[in-house]
């Protein structure tokens, strides 16, 4: 995500239909509002969408109960915030009638695959979990393709995970409770650079 501006300046309602404007004019990026500030990121790749189908597959085999959105949230406990995960799992049927932007309070995990962008550092290892964790997010599975590692970060504090466990590709993960799913992450070595 490209920062536009290091200072807040928008309003949740600006940005609400800046993200109309944008989704019809502008191909290849996702606005996204965390912390108070706007930025872009780039539309992810196909690798990027198999490694989703893939987590879909065992999430829906191993819990058929719940489902993996592609879900805009409210993810800020203090300020008007946006941000639309890669993945959200949920109970099905947990979006109906909520909208574009809907309340966490229901998830279980967030997913974020990262893309080979300057700005993933930031985004998804540094932005994204703490605005998670102060939504009460239980777990927030990041996919990081430029380190081949998964990294499963737990037991939200109102600021930050309080577990974070990372594991190479090619491992057995145990995603926590509530969400209870063992992934085999071998097949992801297929899908990085």
């Amino acid at each position: 995500m490209t920062a536009i501006s290091d200072r807040p300046q928008m309003l949740p309602e600006q940005f609400e239909e800046f993200a109309r404007h944008l989704a019809d004019t502008v191909e290849g990026v996702r606005p996204e509002f965390i912390n108070g500030k706007l930025g872009v990121k780039p539309v992810p790749d196909g690798d990027h969408g198999l490694i989703i189908e893939w987590l879909m597959r065992i999430c829906i085999q191993s819990r058929p109960e719940l489902w993996l959105y592609d879900q805009g949230l409210n993810v800020e406990t203090y300020r008007g915030g946006h941000a639309r995960p890669d993945g959200t799992l949920a109970p099905s049927g947990t979006f109906g009638s909520q909208g574009e932007w809907a309340n966490a309070d229901r998830v279980l995990m967030v997913v974020e695959v990262t893309s080979y962008d300057s700005d993933t550092e930031r985004r998804d290892r540094v932005e994204k979990p703490r605005a998670y964790a102060e939504t009460g997010i239980p777990v927030y599975l990041l996919i990081d393709r430029d380190s081949a590692e998964v990294i499963v970060h737990s037991q939200p504090d109102g600021g930050r995970y309080e577990t974070v466990q990372t594991l190479s590709f090619g491992k057995t993960v145990r995603l926590p409770d509530p969400v209870g799913i063992v992934l085999d992450t071998e097949p992801l070595k297929n899908w990085v650079r």
